[in-house]
């Protein structure tokens, strides 16, 4: 039979409804456009998917799975290495890791692994009928900072093991970047929830509403008895440019604007947190973090919402499908351009003017691509009386994250490097005997995927430490 040299289209929202809902933007496959899609796969018996996937699902057996028909089976292959298979098929960038190792896709389109994954997570969601069963405890307790992904692919991996797991999340609400970060449009929140109410089943506890480092120190958590400690805990400190204007009423932080959407409901129409709605809005950043930012302030009613990156769009790090995504919504990107001030009104004769200190535009210049930088890109140059102003009323800074300082400053002897990321050896084992860490606390903000690869690692090391005491 010959190969379909692309992949199936996913079924998408239009455009033009998408952007005023906060409903899924992806539909996902059917029954028979999976089992098409599987039947592109070769089956290589090298499996080159395997090594770029970094929790080494065993991508060509449940493919083979969902060729039969067999749903549940190809579920059952994912969970053995997976502990959050409907969050990867949506959020992992597949094009990056295992796709771009698939043998079919060094002379047609790879196969669509992530859509696969996506399909075979939610079938199991809609049609599984019974609960998780928890393991014969081994005696042993350990504690999870943070209920992100790595902490919840840790506490997964070792609850299966029969390890008594705490999750402790500084938040009311478990999940992590999953329910703060990513968008109900690209990941909905039930999914995530669906991921952790397994994990409990599983015998994992999770405590919401402690923040290690001030309710708990890691110290205290080993009086209690915990043996060991995952710091799982992300990279939620938000950088700014350090330009003039910053401080005004309008600027956010991308977690801050998009916390107060995600998790705290921004969007209702009787919100108990506030947020900008309607009006221009500026996104400072083009990463994935930058479009879920912009394509959620257009979804709260913004008028008009601009991308400003002193890159080209080859230069962009989003995911493409994102961009894509962005651009069909009506998002204006003003590449090659870089703010250097934020505009505010104010009036000195009027100091209690209700307006006094609110954005009203962004001054921006032209870059140029010079010779590359450290990182391999070419380093953007600024364009000498090129600046130029545009009209906004809200701002969102996206120029990246680092991790909070709190559990650095309370835990004696763990050691940090100059961004702040906790330092780790290749089994995630910091600088103090039985605590590990994992995930953005130590790379700073990265991929989901990542994040998991990291928890993984780190539960293998904590099991092997724990079963030798």
């Amino acid at each position: 039979m010959a190969v379909i040299p692309k992949k199936h289209e996913m079924p998408t929202q239009a455009p033009e409804v998408r952007a005023h809902n906060f409903s899924e933007v992806a539909l996902g496959y059917t029954q028979e456009i999976a089992v098409a899609e599987a039947e592109r796969c070769l089956n290589c018996k090298t499996r080159p998917c395997v090594a770029g996937c970094p929790v080494n699902i065993y991508i060509p057996e449940f493919i083979q799975k969902v060729k039969e028909c067999d749903f549940e089976g190809a579920y059952q292959i994912i969970s053995q290495t997976s502990s959050l298979p409907a969050v990867c098929g949506r959020v992992c960038p597949q094009e990056t890791q295992c796709e771009s190792k698939c043998t079919l896709g060094k002379k047609f389109e790879p196969v669509g692994i992530g859509r696969l994954e996506r399909f075979v997570a939610d079938w199991h969601n809609a049609h599984a009928e019974g609960k998780a069963v928890a393991p014969e405890s081994n005696g042993h307790r350990v504690a999870v900072v943070g209920s992100g992904p790595s902490g919840l692919t840790c506490a997964g991996d070792l609850a299966k093991k029969g390890y008594k797991v705490s999750v402790f999340e500084a938040l009311h609400t478990a999940g992590g970047v999953l329910v703060y970060g990513i968008p109900e449009f690209r990941l909905p929140k039930a999914i995530v929830a669906k991921e952790v109410e397994t994990l409990k089943e599983l015998g994992v506890d999770v405590e919401p509403n402690v923040v290690i480092g001030k309710t708990l120190t890691i110290d205290e958590l080993f009086d209690m008895g915990y043996e060991a400690v995952f710091v799982g805990s992300g990279a939620g400190l938000p950088r700014f440019m350090n330009i003039p204007g910053e401080s005004l009423k309008g600027v956010y932080s991308a977690n801050e604007f998009l916390t107060r959407s995600n998790l705290m409901k921004a969007y209702k129409d009787d919100p108990k947190t506030p947020i900008m709605k309607g009006g221009n809005v500026a996104v400072v950043g083009g990463g994935n973090v930058a479009m879920d930012a912009a394509r959620t302030a257009l979804r709260l009613g913004a008028e008009h919402v601009y991308i400003v990156y002193r890159r080209s769009m080859e230069e962009l790090p989003a995911r493409r499908e994102e961009v894509e995504h962005a651009q069909e919504e009506g998002i204006d990107f003003r590449l090659l351009c870089n703010p250097i001030e934020i505009l505010g009104y104010n009036n000195p004769d009027n100091p209690r003017d209700e307006k006094n200190g609110f954005v009203t535009g962004i001054r921006c210049v032209k870059m140029e691509l010079g010779e590359p930088d450290a990182s391999g890109r070419r380093r953007p140059v600024v364009i000498p009386g090129s600046e130029f102003d545009l009209d906004v009323d809200a701002v969102v800074m996206s120029i990246g994250t680092s991790p909070n300082p709190l559990i650095k400053n309370t835990t004696k002897g763990l050691e940090v490097n100059d961004h702040g990321g906790i330092i780790v050896n290749e089994d995630g084992l910091t600088s103090r005997e039985g605590v590990y860490a994992g995930g953005d606390a130590v790379t700073g903000a990265a991929t989901v995927i990542s994040a998991m690869g990291a928890g993984k690692v780190a539960a293998k090391a904590i099991d092997e430490y724990l079963s030798k005491k």
